[in-house]
């Protein structure tokens, strides 16, 4: 960490505990989409996560987003609704584990869509980094296993979210200054409920209220990891967070062998060694290549 970046180590640190937070969300979204379906789970994760975030944002004194702001923040939203909706279908027919290894190809294309839209150039060791850690992801999993037309279609829906979490993650670092962690979280939320919304007229009867709970929970770990991936965001460049995604997958093999008795190979273990160096290596930010001045993001 070099002396002009303070923040840089508590950054990475706050995204990779946001990471985390996220992975804690995912099983909760697993054992929920299999009771109702993954519309109903990706519903009650927003619907709660709406909840909680007005109240921390009423708290805060019902910050709004910087002028120019509301419209990324709105597709942003728009995306995220997209994303999960594939996700959770998606995690309710494959392995948590492997789902996070299919939605590690969004991270390889961050570098490319953050050149686009915030003109950060394309630093090949970050590419390099990226290739390192995909390379430890097929390490994890012995390479692409032999699928089911019905699982292909869950791997195709894991990619698919992973591209789009890929470019609602390059517009969160394009706003995560500028707007702040507290009015992110809620707009992230309240977007993709609203399109959601629809999802009611399907529910004939309120689920248990055990089950209304672990939603509540879910959409509480959702917003801890969204708040604390937007803190960590305006200290570090899109193509350095995007590598970092990689460190999902040892939390994804860990829950899913505690929580659904997924079994983790010795190959997911050399696999996560591969992808920790990957993520090391790319959080080492050269002198030469400093990060753009940025404001610090509202607290919280």
């Amino acid at each position: 960490m070099s002396a002009g970046h303070p923040h840089r180590l508590s950054a990475i640190l706050l995204v990779l505990a946001g990471i985390g937070a996220l992975c804690v969300l995912d099983v909760f979204a697993k054992y929920l989409g299999l009771r109702y379906g993954a519309a109903v789970t990706t519903f009650g994760r927003y619907a709660s996560g709406t909840v909680i975030a007005l109240m921390v944002w009423q708290w805060q004194g019902r910050p709004w987003v910087a002028p120019g702001g509301l419209k990324p923040n709105l597709v942003r939203g728009t995306l995220v609704a997209g994303m999960a909706l594939a996700f959770f279908w998606s995690i309710t027919r494959l392995p948590l584990a492997l789902v996070l290894t299919l939605t590690f190809v969004g991270p390889l294309a961050v570098p490319f869509m953050a050149a686009l839209y915030l003109k950060e150039p394309v630093q090949p060791r970050y590419i390099a980094a990226g290739a390192v850690g995909f390379a430890g992801v097929l390490v994890a999993v012995g390479g692409m296993p032999g699928l089911s037309s019905p699982q292909l279609m869950a791997a195709l829906a894991a990619g698919v979210a992973a591209i789009l979490y890929g470019a609602s993650a390059v517009i969160l670092r394009s706003r995560a200054a500028a707007d702040g962690a507290t009015v992110i979280t809620l707009i992230a939320a309240v977007v993709p409920l609203v399109w959601l919304s629809p999802v009611v007229f399907t529910v004939s009867a309120l689920p248990p209220a055990v089950d209304i709970g672990l939603m509540v929970a879910m959409g509480l770990a959702g917003n801890i990891g969204v708040q604390l991936m937007a803190r960590g965001y305006v200290h570090l460049q899109a193509q350095v967070s995007a590598v970092l995604e990689y460190s999902a997958l040892p939390w994804a093999a860990l829950l899913g062998w505690m929580v659904f008795d997924e079994a983790v190979a010795p190959a997911t273990v050399a696999g996560a060694v591969i992808i920790a160096g990957a993520c090391l290596w790319a959080s080492r930010t050269p002198a030469s290549v400093p990060i753009s001045p940025l404001p610090p993001v509202p607290v919280p």
